[in-house]
């Protein structure tokens, strides 16, 4: 009996040993923070974050990935992300042509700006838009309050009323306005 006993306390821990080593899909319902989305973190390499994920990520287009400043996204799903890879690693993900990803606290693409300052609250500084500016469109960033993350940011591109795209990574990569351009 302790032998039984022994073996099945064995399997139950290479069971939840094998569920806690799985790679987490990254999906629709993916939620984005500010250091990464799902199981891929800012800082990984390509690699890495594709091994964590489970999910291929590849770059658009036949020329090679450009390593100083590139972007992947998902072979297959979920449509409207990308990562950018600066110096061989992930450095921002972007969420662009998505309304069902949102971040950790709920903000997604359509939301107004009342709702991005009411969901982070004396966190959001708000700039003109680079190239909307002169017709209310906004860059609101979310400014993290813990020393930890003060590299960091969340950026929301606003039309100046609602969010279009919205981004999150390290600085100073989350704040290019061209991307890799």
């Amino acid at each position: 009996m302790k032998k039984f006993i022994l073996f099945t306390s064995l399997l139950s821990s290479l069971a939840v040993s094998a569920v806690a080593i799985a790679p987490t899909k990254i999906t629709n319902q993916s939620k984005l923070a500010i250091n990464g989305i799902g199981s891929i973190r800012v800082g990984m390499t390509i690699a890495e974050a594709a091994k964590a994920s489970g999910t291929k990520l590849v770059k658009s287009g036949s020329a090679p990935l450009d390593t100083n400043c590139d972007y992947v996204r998902p072979q297959s799903s979920p449509k409207g992300i990308g990562f950018m890879v600066t110096n061989g690693r992930i450095a921002r993900v972007d969420v662009y042509d998505n309304k069902s990803i949102t971040t950790l606290s709920g903000a997604k693409i359509g939301d107004t700006e009342a709702r991005i300052k009411a969901l982070y609250p004396r966190q959001i500084k708000v700039s003109p838009h680079e190239y909307t500016g002169y017709m209310g469109g906004h860059y609101l960033t979310f400014v993290p309050k813990d020393k930890s993350d003060s590299n960091y940011r969340l950026v929301f591109e606003t039309d100046g009323k609602r969010v279009v795209n919205f981004r999150a990574g390290k600085l100073p990569e989350v704040e290019y306005v061209e991307g890799c351009s």
